[in-house]
């Protein structure tokens, strides 16, 4: 039950597995709906802005993981500045959010390689919540799920060594689409530049793009979750600019690639197919590699976004046990390996089951998940606004500029994200009745665990809970 994190991570595999996180499949999959809802010019606006309002969170997040770099990061930053309770429910809004989109990639890895290989998925074994579950697309979640379960139960320094590789292989194909884009890509296929003439509907659309960008951009935080495993060569002040390098670097990829793929194919034409961004380059430049080469860099995505959302899933359950807010087994760090072997077991255990689920079902989940990720941002500036008052002596090896003001803009941006996915007004609400029973049972089930882990709470005293949060390294 006892034991330290193993600290096998250099900077070049905190980056990748910040960026590979970040980056998945959406730019693969999901293009054809950010360029119907806003059109070329009004998508790439919508990622600059949102990549700019996640500058400001990660300006929170390098701060506060250069201060307190443990595992958990989150659960840690709201303990130091509001205590056990608000703790707890950030982590587990963050347990919710990591493990949803753990399951999602493993309901989705089938479906992307049978864009390689047509006849995978098989016969239809059963149907569940309007979506057949095939043979050959299940085995491959379920495979999938216990490689990856077991490289990160073996050592998170094997698991980021292929997150590493994919990562650059996927950095490497963005530069070639980018650079053939741009150079084969004309003015006029990028007409019209917004979805709509009318002004307000254009804005509609942006927005409807950016109250989504938490979701396409979350991976940065996987650094904190893992600061404890870095390298004792890694400064802390490394780990927060690694941070804000992720961030800067995606808004830089997503703008070029959604720029790049409407220039080279007319985007009205791409908004209707299930691949648009293969679609583009195939019939851009009449070559089946260069589809062949986004497919890959999709499979490429998908393994390094789902790794990393593994990981740091696993952390956060790690955190939450190691703290005793939950069952302390979950906090055992195996004697060998020096992984949180519980918690992976569990989350690979999750994963597993939610293959039985269907596409369907969680794209619901993912799609809560984003309320619970932007709830997550908020707690982070308001954290990191409120530990600049309440705790100036608190070491900070990085000190984003602005503090005060930054981080106020970091959490009305992510506020306005959270009110803009549950105002039933709103376009990008949550939908009824799946999401909001999935939201409302969520939080139902924390109350209830919050209830039910009092006395694993109160085993210990508050004094060795801070230790076991802020300071696990003293003994």
């Amino acid at each position: 039950m006892s034991g330290r994190l193993k600290r096998s991570l250099g900077e070049r595999g905190l980056f990748c597995m910040a960026f590979g996180s970040i980056i998945g499949i959406g730019w693969v999959t999901v293009l054809g709906s950010w360029l119907q809802a806003a059109g070329p010019l009004g998508a790439a606006l919508a990622f600059a802005l949102g990549g700019a309002l996640m500058l400001a969170v990660a300006l929170c997040y390098a701060e506060l993981t250069a201060a307190l770099p443990v595992a958990g990061g989150e659960i840690a930053f709201s303990y130091r500045a509001y205590g056990t309770a608000k703790a707890f429910w950030v982590g587990w809004l963050l347990a919710f959010g990591y493990l949803s989109v753990s399951a999602f990639e493993a309901a989705a890895v089938g479906r992307v390689l049978a864009y390689l290989w047509p006849s995978l998925p098989g016969p239809v074994v059963y149907s569940i919540f309007g979506s057949d579950v095939r043979a050959g697309s299940l085995f491959c979640g379920l495979l999938f799920t216990a490689i990856l379960t077991w490289l990160n139960h073996r050592g998170v320094g094997l698991s980021m060594a292929v997150q590493t590789v994919l990562t650059i292989f996927l950095i490497g194909a963005g530069i070639l689409f980018a650079g053939a884009g741009f150079a084969a890509g004309r003015l006029e296929n990028l007409q019209p530049l917004l979805a709509s003439n009318d002004m307000a509907a254009a804005g509609r659309g942006i927005l409807l793009v950016f109250v989504t960008v938490p979701l396409w951009f979350v991976g940065f935080d996987t650094i904190p979750q893992v600061a404890e495993e870095a390298h004792a060569d890694v400064s802390p002040k490394r780990l927060g600019r690694i941070i804000l390098t992720s961030v800067a670097w995606a808004t830089v990829f997503y703008v070029g690639v959604i720029l790049a793929a409407s220039a080279v194919s007319p985007w009205p034409a791409l908004v209707g197919e299930t691949l648009p961004t293969a679609t583009a380059f195939r019939r851009a430049f009449a070559a089946p590699y260069m589809a062949d080469l986004v497919l890959w860099a999709a499979v490429a995505g998908l393994v390094t976004s789902w790794n990393g959302f593994f990981v740091a899933g696993t952390r956060v359950l790690f955190a939450l046990g190691r703290a005793r807010m939950v069952s302390p087994r979950l906090g055992a760090v195996h004697g060998r390996h020096g992984t949180p072997h519980a918690a992976v077991w569990l989350a690979g255990a999750v994963t597993a089951v939610s293959c039985l689920l269907g596409e369907k079902a969680l794209t619901a989940f993912v799609n809560v998940s984003s309320v619970c990720l932007a709830a997550a941002f908020f707690g982070v500036a308001l954290s990191a606004r409120s530990l600049r008052r309440s705790a100036p002596e608190l070491p900070r090896p990085y000190r984003m500029p602005a503090g005060p003001l930054v981080a106020a803009i970091a959490a009305a941006g992510s506020l306005l994200i959270c009110l803009a996915l549950i105002v039933p007004s709103s376009p990008a609400a949550l939908r009824w009745p799946l999401e909001w029973l999935l939201f409302g049972g969520w939080c139902l089930f924390g109350i209830v665990l919050w209830g039910v882990a009092r006395p694993v709470r109160e085993a210990i005293p508050e004094s060795e809970r801070a230790r076991l949060i802020l300071s696990p390294d003293q003994q």
